[in-house]
């Protein structure tokens, strides 16, 4: 007698591969999403360094001075 668990079933497979088309393009959006967050964040720490050694390099400038009336 045949295993019944073994026979090919065509709406599993059917069932299955649709699952994996969706959790496979649910996996690239959250895959894309996590890259853009990690870009965003690498560019804002590379731009408060930048702006650190700006402000440590060139001296501030000097206060105006009031006109007296």
């Amino acid at each position: 007698m045949k295993n019944p668990w073994t026979k090919k079933n065509p709406y599993l497979s059917i069932w299955l591969s649709g699952a994996n088309a969706v959790l496979g393009a649910t996996r690239g959006q959250a895959t894309a999403q996590v890259r853009r967050e990690v870009n965003s964040a690498i560019q804002q720490s590379t731009r408060q360094m930048t702006d650190a050694w700006i402000t440590m390099l060139v001296p501030p400038k000097a206060p105006r001075k009031r006109k007296k009336r």
